[in-house]
């Protein structure tokens, strides 16, 4: 059995694992937790222990083919013998969770990559959780290390209806803090009542369908800048047709590539012979991420928080472009 899911500290961040590791794994268990969501529990094939992970990280499932699904781990950061994760079985998807819910029994060898943190929990004296659906997966070890760190905490979940809902029981357990708000009986979330008045010192962290994602993202604009924190599990939708080629100096092997307007940096680059670590190649997962030596980037991701982006520090090159003629990047 896995240990109590939710029992953990905040962690100090700059102990982040490297996150491409690779884990020949094996599912420990399998159960289906609601409605068309099972939560797989994985150990090391070896029996060995697991790399270390904080609230917020996901891992990724290679499946047979070569294809790649990430998904945040929701267990307990302290097992270093187990990794949990809870799976919807995606019918509009492109078919991994399909595969996943149809392939993978207890006993299952698999190829596990990361984990990798692209939502970390920051240090606050209040939070805000609201989740829709599968999204309460990475803010499920949030609170419990909220909670064991002394701070204020509140957590809206938000789903079709409970039956679709996974780990009700478990958060109700955690007290009159959560709020289990199905739509079937309850409506849409009151977001005007949750993030109408901004809290200084108050972090949100929210996580679900990009509707629920782009609302919170709305009422939170008069909010200080930071206090927002969001993962999104699909790419965003962006307008290619004024797409223009660009320049790329990569600073590291001292080649220059010419990206034209129909290809991506991460194409010309590898193109060129150069590896980088990549996974979703839609600007989700994080893995390409790269250093920006000099130049603009136009930033397509949905890793980077705004505050990131603006900085222009990093790129996710599988999908973000330049926002000027000519690139030099750490590579």
């Amino acid at each position: 059995m896995v240990s109590d899911p939710l029992r953990t500290e905040i962690v100090d961040l700059s102990e982040n694992a490297a996150g491409d590791e690779t884990i020949n794994a094996i599912v420990d268990s399998r159960r289906e937790i609601a409605d068309g969501v099972i939560e797989l529990v994985f150990r090391a094939a070896d029996g060995g222990d697991l790399p270390r992970w904080e609230p917020g990280a996901h891992v990724d499932i290679v499946l047979d083919d070569g294809a790649i699904r990430q998904y945040s781990l929701c267990g307990d950061p302290s097992d270093r013998k187990t990794l949990r994760v809870a799976v919807l079985r995606e019918q509009e998807g492109r078919g991994g969770s399909r595969r996943i819910h149809s392939e993978l029994r207890a006993g299952s060898s698999v190829e596990l990559k990361g984990p990798r943190n692209h939502f970390p929990l920051h240090e606050s004296p209040r939070y805000l959780f609201i989740a829709g659906g599968i999204g309460v997966t990475p803010l499920i070890p949030m609170m419990r290390a909220v909670e064991a760190a002394g701070a204020e905490w509140r957590f809206i979940y938000g789903g079709r209806s409970e039956s679709t809902m996974g780990y009700v029981d478990e958060l109700r357990d955690l007290g009159d803090r959560v709020t289990i708000w199905p739509q079937e009986t309850n409506g849409l979330i009151d977001l005007d009542g949750l993030l109408g008045t901004a809290e200084e010192g108050t972090l949100v962290y929210s996580c679900g369908p990009e509707p629920l994602l782009a609302a919170v993202e709305a009422h939170c604009e008069s909010w200080p800048a930071g206090a927002l924190n969001i993962e999104r599990f699909t790419a965003i939708e962006v307008d290619t047709s004024e797409d223009t080629g660009f320049e790329v100096e990569l600073a590291q092997t001292g080649v220059t590539v010419q990206v034209s307007k129909d290809q991506t940096i991460l194409e010309v680059v590898t193109e060129a012979g150069v590896y980088v670590p990549t996974s979703c190649t839609e600007g989700t997962c994080g893995s390409c991420e790269t250093p920006i030596l000099e130049g603009t980037a136009e930033h397509r991701d949905v890793v980077l928080s705004p505050e990131e982006q603006e900085s222009q520090e990093t790129m996710m090159i599988c999908v973000s472009r330049a926002a000027c003629p000519r690139l030099v990047l750490d590579l």
